[in-house]
């Protein structure tokens, strides 16, 4: 079987294609410099040229916070148009699979917890990255659109908070987990103290990527529903926890300064995860285990020397 991943340089799309080829699929890992997914034209001779029988969708622009609040334009048009031409690509080329990663930021800021699928479009979305958000949820319709007018058996994911070894460690457009690791990692080698953003408080799920690589081969065997299906571990964390776990493990012992002015974001988000645990899938790495493999993987691979 040949299986395209769109994004697959990227920290989502590397696991998926770590787990595939363990598996012995055959995998076309597609980033910017193989095709350019903004390229409409490229995009639809690239997928009709190559004919997979599966698409996985884990291209996008993402960033943390304040990328998101700053450049909300690229979150929603450039988002809008990687998937979209990806779905209408595979539609040209008749791809019968289709998998579309999304994000729980899709849900209201304010949602009931835990998070189920059923909640989406219940409320206002959180304003730092409803841009973003729009775009995830224009994809689960496009999904849901192309299975009900053509009869595909096309699905979407939506994953929690993800990290692990490939992650974006800028500290301009990362997400709090990889800027963490960075911030902790640096300051312990010279003994500076860390400054972060907003109060601690809230509370988030984190599931690591190779969690979410086993989940997409599960989903892709066994799920076939119009309804997107949450991807986590359905456990959470405040914020502060996160940051004393990766600070000891990143070998931190100094100070820890909270910058009240910056935002927090959504206060809490921890999804509903029982339908994707129903078919028989559950995470395997425990966060603990997960910061301290990641920590290990920035200060060998990215950290300066």
């Amino acid at each position: 079987m040949t299986v395209l991943v769109a994004g697959g340089t990227g920290l989502v799309g590397s696991a998926i294609v770590r787990h595939l080829e363990s598996r012995g699929e055959t995998v076309l890992s597609v980033n910017s410099k193989v095709v350019d997914l903004l390229d409409r034209k490229a995009t639809f001779d690239y997928v009709q040229s190559h004919k997979p029988e599966v698409i996985i969708d884990a291209a996008a622009r993402v960033g943390g916070i304040g990328a998101n609040n700053t450049y909300p334009v690229d979150f929603l048009s450039l988002n809008v148009q990687i998937q979209t031409n990806l779905m209408d690509a595979a539609h040209a080329a008749k791809t019968p699979n289709f998998l579309f990663l999304g994000s729980s930021c899709i849900y209201p800021r304010d949602c009931a917890q835990p998070i189920k699928e059923e909640y989406l479009l219940t409320g206002p979305l959180e304003a730092t990255n409803s841009a973003y958000a729009v775009a995830k949820i224009a994809g689960i319709e496009l999904i849901k659109s192309y299975r009900k007018q053509y009869g595909y058996k096309w699905i979407s994911a939506m994953p929690t908070n993800l990290y692990g070894p490939n992650d974006n460690f800028d500290l301009e457009t990362s997400h709090v987990f990889p800027a963490l690791i960075r911030k902790f990692s640096e300051a312990a080698k010279k003994g500076t103290a860390v400054q972060l953003w907003g109060t601690g408080s809230p509370k988030r799920e984190f599931l690591h990527v190779d969690d979410l690589a086993k989940a997409v081969v599960v989903l892709l065997e066994k799920y076939d529903k119009d309804e997107h299906i949450n991807v986590g571990s359905g456990e959470d964390v405040t914020i502060k926890e996160l940051a004393e776990t990766i600070a000891a493990a990143a070998g931190f012992t100094g100070d820890v300064q909270w910058d009240s002015s910056k935002p927090d974001g959504t206060p809490r988000k921890v999804m509903d995860v029982s339908k994707i645990k129903s078919l028989g899938w559950a995470p395997q790495i425990s966060l603990v285990d997960g910061i301290k493999q990641t920590v290990e993987y920035y200060q060998r691979e990215k950290m300066a020397k």
